[in-house]
């Protein structure tokens, strides 16, 4: 790793054996440059559970200790660098590289049964799968994934490092920015900027998921009532699977929706909305007697 990265990092002797895993040591404590990517194999797995049962530790570190404690009692577990391609994902913002990372090793495909409007425009690398209908006036800008069955409606727009699930419908004048979207999700004149949508989501015509601040700088997300710097400047919504928003809903960067969540009508949601929860807008109108005079026909 060139960078920080909050996982375990590897101790290793001349001989590529293990020495010891440091667990999250804070940036500027690395050991080494070496992570270790959780692709183990165990000759004795059996030893393992007995050193698991033996630690004591108040951290989430068991198994990096008895990984540790092995290499100490037998000097027998070795590291084998791998220098390819690895995304970590330990946070949700994390997708994106993971999604920047496919695509840009991707080959561009267009499926023989997609059917593509020729006024709709594909520019750069796009992957477009079976059953997939591009209607007039679309526009689809790569890299982009998009799944089998998915619909990209009339005047609506795809931009770069998009991911779309199958079976979703991308409505009229909806622009969906630098997001992964899972499957079965519609939008209908909507924005969706640097957003993560779980699987199953509906937006009402005029949602919005913000994914910039006024003032440009990085934005925070809550991980356990505790802000956590995601090292970006555009983040949109963050949104779990089977969540609804009513018509011209309004998410605030780097927000949180748990599944199964609503987000009425004309609500600006700017603290994370728990899973199972519905958020409405107060009512802000009355209804009264119409006593102005009807506007002649015509008018």
């Amino acid at each position: 790793m060139s960078d920080y990265f909050p996982g375990g990092y590897l101790v290793v002797g001349e001989e590529n054996e293990l020495k010891r895993i440091v667990e999250k040591p804070g940036r500027g404590n690395e050991p080494s440059n070496l992570v270790n990517i959780l692709v183990h194999l165990h000759s004795d797995p059996e030893r393992l559970l007995k050193y698991i049962a033996d630690v004591r530790t108040g951290r989430d570190d068991v198994y990096e200790c008895a990984l540790g404690a092995i290499a100490r009692d037998t000097r027998h577990i070795r590291v084998v660098p791998y220098t390819g391609a690895w995304d970590a994902i330990k946070y949700p913002w994390h997708i994106f590289a993971a999604v920047r990372g496919f695509l840009d090793r991707s080959q561009g495909y267009i499926s023989p049964s997609a059917r593509i409007s020729g006024k709709a425009t594909i520019e750069g690398k796009v992957i477009i799968s079976d059953n997939v209908r591009v209607f007039e006036n679309a526009v689809i800008r790569g890299p982009v994934y998009i799944g089998p069955g998915t619909i990209i409606g009339n005047s609506s727009l795809v931009r770069e490092y998009s991911h779309i699930g199958a079976r979703c419908v991308v409505g009229f004048s909806t622009e969906v920015k630098t997001s992964y979207v899972g499957d079965d999700c519609w939008f209908h004149m909507s924005y969706a900027g640097d957003s993560i949508i779980g699987s199953g989501c509906s937006f009402g015509a005029g949602t919005v998921l913000s994914n910039f601040r006024f003032d440009e700088g990085n934005i925070s997300v809550k991980v356990e009532g505790e802000p956590v710097d995601t090292g970006l400047d555009k983040l949109g919504a963050i949104i779990g699977s089977n969540c609804k928003t009513g018509v011209n809903a309004n998410v605030m960067p780097g927000i949180k929706i748990g599944s199964g969540s609503i987000v009425g009508a004309h609500v600006c949601l700017t603290d994370d909305l728990p899973p199972g929860k519905v958020a409405r807008a107060p009512g802000n109108y009355k209804v009264m007697d119409n006593n102005y005079h009807a506007l002649p026909a015509g008018r």
